[in-house]
């Protein structure tokens, strides 16, 4: 029996086609079962093919697909039209004017956020791990989506399932690096056992769009880690000494 596509809306994105999938309703075995959308994973590219046009589907009918090469950087671009998988940019964040643009992001514990203002008919959508949401990808992404005419007093934006600050352990060094930067990054840290704390990457994430006087935000509050029914989880792979993982797909088109 083919299990269904797992789509979680965000309340704050009411009115525009959006997502954040799970892992659930995909061809893919092992590993990367079910809804592997990674082509940079090593699952067979026609399945990873096969989930990617069935996530598109269960979200936008006949709208197309862009993803990027993620690079855990701070950049963004600006989405004119769509191109081949094959030819997709390294940056972390997009924006577009376009209709019928479906701008995607993987993921598998980092923050995946998608944003739009209605009434200017501009989205856009972010890949957010630590670094480049240290880095600055947020404000990458609103100042791309400003430059198509959005408002940032009008802009709604919603952080999907990323790893839960009881699921990521970090080190002191970890913890300086946030510290360094802004000494009340520390209200993101939980201390954990000597020498390790607790990192809440969501909270983080807020604070960024927070402080960019975005003009609303909504946090979902899933934890990829935690959930292996529902999610992939890079670090859970990782603790578990797995050889790949799997990639979850969030989505965003007028």
């Amino acid at each position: 029996m083919t299990s269904k596509i797992d789509i979680i809306e965000a309340d704050a994105l009411s009115g525009v086609r959006h997502g954040f999938l799970g892992r659930t309703g995909g061809v893919s075995t092992g590993l990367y079962e079910s809804l592997n959308v990674g082509i940079g994973s090593d699952d067979v590219l026609s399945d990873v093919e096969t989930n990617r046009r069935r996530a598109l589907e269960a979200v936008a009918k006949r709208a197309k697909l862009v993803t990027l090469h993620q690079v855990h950087s701070a950049d963004a671009v600006i989405v004119d039209k769509p191109w081949p998988d094959d030819m997709r940019p390294e940056a972390d964040a997009m924006a577009t004017n376009r209709p019928g643009i479906a701008l995607g992001i993987l993921s598998a514990d980092c923050a995946p956020i998608l944003l739009a203002d209605t009434e200017a008919g501009v989205i856009g959508a972010a890949h957010a791990g630590w670094k480049g949401a240290m880095t600055g990808v947020t404000r990458s992404v609103v100042e791309k989506m400003e430059e198509l005419g959005a408002e940032r007093s009008r802009i709604a934006a919603a952080i999907g399932p990323c790893i839960g600050r009881g699921s990521y352990e970090v080190d002191d060094a970890f913890r300086k690096r946030f510290e360094a930067i802004e000494e009340e990054n520390e209200q993101f840290f939980r201390e954990g056992a000597p020498g390790h704390h607790y990192f809440d990457l969501e909270a983080y994430v807020a604070s960024w769009l927070t402080y960019l006087e975005v003009g609303a935000i909504e946090r979902l509050e899933l934890d990829t880690y935690a959930n292996e029914d529902r999610f992939f989880s890079y670090r859970r792979a990782t603790h578990r000494e797995e050889p790949d993982y799997g990639r979850q797909l969030s989505l965003i088109v007028f």
